[in-house]
């Protein structure tokens, strides 16, 4: 039984659509095995960040690419924040949006 990707918002959809290209065919790429195998694939692609949350790794020759996460009942993987990356930390703003809408979604999930 396959899992389904969702997006929290039209804009986080958009948002990872217009990732460069070579980080969008990486999206692409490990999506699909996350559509067969589940949510986790490890690192160097997925890693947990605590809380049910989780960031997808994108690497590509025009940078670095977030892509944060969560899974839900049914097989289902929401996706909830995506952001390019120009420091070795992720910033803390970005961090908080996706904190903010997995709360959201958890508690509207209750």
């Amino acid at each position: 039984m396959n899992y389904t990707i969702t997006y929290y918002s039209e804009s986080v959809q958009e948002s990872v659509e217009s990732l460069p290209k070579t980080l969008q065919a990486h999206y692409l790429n490990l999506t699909d095995r996350m559509v067969s195998y589940g949510a986790y694939l490890g690192e160097p692609h997925t890693k947990a960040l605590g809380n049910g949350l989780f960031e997808l790794r994108l690497k590509g020759s025009e940078g670095i690419a977030r892509v944060f996460y969560c899974t839900l009942v049914n097989r289902r993987i929401m996706m909830l924040h995506s952001f390019v990356k120009k420091t070795q930390k992720i910033p803390l703003r970005e961090l908080r949006i996706a904190e903010s809408r997995l709360k959201e979604i958890k508690n509207a999930n209750t």
